[in-house]
């Protein structure tokens, strides 16, 4: 009999989460995460789970009483939107331009849909034009399905313009801010979106594992009112769901993950202690640094500048480097993970993440030092510290930019 292998317990390196999710978290999250366990029925639970979802309302700009987090990662958001809201034969719009776009395609297909995909060229937001020809062209449509911001690509699209066009046109929307929610405006009883979810591990800089949902009244009124029988997924049943979530006397539905939920309360307090829209000047702060960085080497951008996300930014791979080299190199020697391509633009582009807690000047600075110095190494042309020269000049211009408003 062999000896078996020796295990002692599991030590993660430390990280600097510079890619597409998940990002660093807080050091009072981690905090939090550790925190004793108590039964999900606990009264300390109970209020614990209500100033979660009034903490998660103020998070999506929302109204919305079913607004709560799901156990499971931003796909079983994605999942449990659409087995509650289509129905076999339902006709749902598809927007797609990206790799999750397509995601929300096989979703509509499992659920018994019919989808209707438009396409959009990856990189590129939505054109709220063609959806209002598609809309035209299939009247009977009822549920419009959209990415806020691709993750793929690092493409917001106007989620404000697409929900007008859908509810004129008498369509539901079920809308994509897994990367959005936190990092740049996410406003749903303006947009007046009706089923929305996110993820925990990307802008709110949580442990990787709940879904924040929100559902308006419409969205509700369509799940109570289906035609064909149960929702087919019993765990994403929101009919169930709600008898745990719900404001008034909860029943067990399954054991919720606690200290997940410890971690993300703390999240969401931290947010909001911080404001929103400062969050979101963070966020864009530190995108224009890194911008002026990247393309002071000579890097481009995938996405047009209008509709990039300050949170991730996708560049082209320069002409003659290895994708997978520069990524395994700023891993092992520099401690730094960045993001691949994904479907067409494998190997083409890398995606670079500033979200939540990663976002900040020294994470900027560090991981344009360390990409001058690989790609140097690599033998890409360019001028050692220009990046980091022009990342300095950014934020000098927006310090003062700063000062001379306070000023006035």
């Amino acid at each position: 009999m062999t000896q078996p292998k020796r295990i002692t317990s599991f030590h993660p390196p430390r990280r600097t989460l510079l890619g597409p999710g998940p990002s660093d978290m807080n050091p009072r999250v981690m905090t939090a995460l550790a925190q004793p366990a108590i039964g999900y029925l606990d009264p300390a639970f109970v209020t614990m789970m209500e100033e979660l979802k009034e903490l998660m309302r103020y998070a999506y700009q929302t109204s919305n009483p079913l607004t709560f987090p799901l156990s499971g990662p931003g796909s079983v958001g994605m999942e449990a939107c659409f087995v509650n809201l289509v129905e076999p034969g339902d006709k749902v719009i598809v927007c797609r331009n990206g790799v999750f776009g397509g995601r929300m395609i096989e979703n509509v297909e499992r659920c018994g849909g019919t989808p209707v995909i438009l396409e959009e060229t990856w990189g590129e937001p939505i054109d709220p034009q063609k959806l209002e020809d598609l809309l035209k062209a299939h009247p009977d449509t009822n549920i419009v399905a959209f990415v806020h911001a691709e993750t793929s690509t690092g493409a917001q699209s106007d989620a404000q313009a697409l929900c007008d066009i859908a509810r004129r046109h008498g369509a539901l929307t079920i809308v994509d801010c897994v990367t959005s929610l936190g990092g740049t405006p996410v406003l749903l009883d303006a947009w007046q979106a009706d089923a929305t979810y996110s993820g925990s591990q990307k802008c709110l800089s949580c442990t990787p594992g709940l879904s924040p949902v929100s559902y308006s009244e419409r969205a509700i009124e369509k799940v109570k009112a289906r035609k064909q029988g149960k929702v087919q997924s019993w765990f994403m049943d929101l009919n169930l769901v709600l008898a745990y979530w719900g404001e008034t006397a909860r029943t067990y539905h399954h054991t919720a993950p606690g200290n997940s939920l410890y971690g993300l309360h703390e999240a969401l307090l931290l947010l909001r202690e911080e404001g929103l829209e400062n969050a979101w000047a963070r966020h864009r702060r530190n995108y224009e640094a890194l911008k002026a960085g990247l393309e002071a080497m000579g890097l481009t951008y995938v996405v047009p500048e209008a509709a990039r996300l300050p949170q991730l930014n996708s560049v082209y791979i320069p002409n003659g480097i290895d994708d997978l080299t520069v990524r395994k190199t700023l891993l092992n020697d520099y401690n730094i993970e960045i993001g691949a391509g994904l479907g067409p633009l494998a190997g083409k582009i890398w995606r670079f993440g500033l979200m939540g807690y990663s976002s900040q000047p020294t994470n900027v600075l560090l991981l344009l030092s360390a990409l001058s110095a690989v790609l140097g190494e690599m033998g890409y042309r360019h001028d050692g510290g220009v990046a980091e020269s022009a990342a300095h000049h950014a934020y000098a211009e927006q310090h003062a930019a700063a000062a001379k408003a306070k000023r006035a």
